[in-house]
């Protein structure tokens, strides 16, 4: 059974930076595609990002290219965002899933962990 536990969220100021972390287990990490997606409170998910399992072809929203950064760690089986140049409208709870996502394709509930909360304000 697949396994989350996300990390780094908490409040920073429009600009600042975060990176969160996703320590995964219960699957052979490197084989899958992994994706950030977002929830904002009274909104549905929306999906952030995704890598392919060898690291390759990151992709991106719209609403965070340029400012976010996906990577990831085989050994550690963990899966890492970086985020720069902080805005409100990036305020949510941030999940990590064991599913490639698109614009058109935000991967499931069920593929993702618990969460952890950014909040950008000032």
């Amino acid at each position: 059974q697949s396994h989350f536990v996300e990390s780094g969220g908490g409040l920073v100021q429009p600009g600042g930076s975060l990176t969160l972390s996703c320590a995964a287990s219960g699957f052979t990490f490197s084989l899958y595609s992994m994706s950030w997606v977002r929830q904002a409170p009274g909104k549905g998910p929306e999906w952030v990002s995704s890598i392919k399992g060898n690291g390759g072809l990151p992709t991106y929203a719209d609403t965070v290219k340029d400012r976010f950064t996906i990577s990831r760690d085989n050994a550690k089986n963990t899966l890492y965002l970086q985020m720069n140049s902080l805005k409100p409208e990036d305020t949510a709870r941030y999940y990590c899933s064991n599913e490639g996502g698109s614009p058109y394709y935000t991967p499931p509930h069920n593929t993702r962990g618990q969460g952890t909360q950014v909040t950008v304000s000032s």
